[in-house]
């Protein structure tokens, strides 16, 4: 089920909230203040390769070489 985040314009906080369908988002109020005045922020994805599939170039950007990948 898709978790969403959203910024309150007004109180200027950030929320995750689960939207079962799309046309609920309309309805949508923020939940600190119950502003109205909200915006969906774009949302990383993150994933974790099968096992035994190569691991893609600049994935493991900024851990240590001593950590067993190379």
């Amino acid at each position: 089920m898709p978790i969403y985040e959203f910024h309150c314009e007004d109180c200027g906080k950030n929320f995750e909230s689960l939207i079962m369908i799309a046309s609920a988002v309309n309805d949508l109020t923020c939940k600190y203040c119950s502003s109205p005045n909200i915006k969906k922020m774009i949302s990383a994805t993150s994933s974790i390769p099968a096992q035994g599939s190569p691991i893609p170039a600049g994935a493991l950007s900024g851990c240590s070489s001593k950590s067993g990948f190379s």
